[in-house]
């Protein structure tokens, strides 16, 4: 074989071998930097939703045995024709415990409790009030 083709094929194989290091070496690294953003983003919410919930836990008794879901009220306009939401204003939280069948309605702003209700679901079979 002659010499060229030789040093043709090292080439080649050293520029593949390189190719495939920084692929390797990018996927690597952005895959990291993916994890470390995600994990980041969940704590402020958790801290925001362990404090929203010891914040109304200090007024009434809460659920121990789930976290709730939790919502904010950003357009009062559009819930309005709903009985629940009658009193609602912008900025408040809906904390909806959907195992205990409760959801209660808090504005952050006064540490009030708005509106508290049962919640009802085509998956139950019991009644909420017997």
């Amino acid at each position: 074989m002659p010499k060229y083709l030789k040093n043709k094929q090292i080439f080649l194989i050293v520029l593949i071998l390189i190719i495939l290091t920084g692929s390797y070496s990018g996927t690597y690294y952005f895959y990291r930097k993916y994890n470390q953003i995600k994990k980041g983003a969940q704590i402020p919410v958790l801290t925001e939703t362990a404090a929203l919930i010891q914040e109304v836990g200090e007024i009434m008794d809460l659920p121990t045995d789930e976290i709730p879901t939790i919502a904010t009220i950003t357009d009062k306009e559009k819930i309005k024709g709903q009985a629940f939401f009658k009193k609602a204003e912008n900025g408040d939280k809906l904390l909806a415990y959907a195992k205990n069948q409760q959801a209660i309605l808090y504005r952050p702003g006064t540490h009030k409790i708005i509106k508290i209700a049962p919640i009802y679901s085509e998956n139950t079979t019991e009644t909420v009030f017997k």
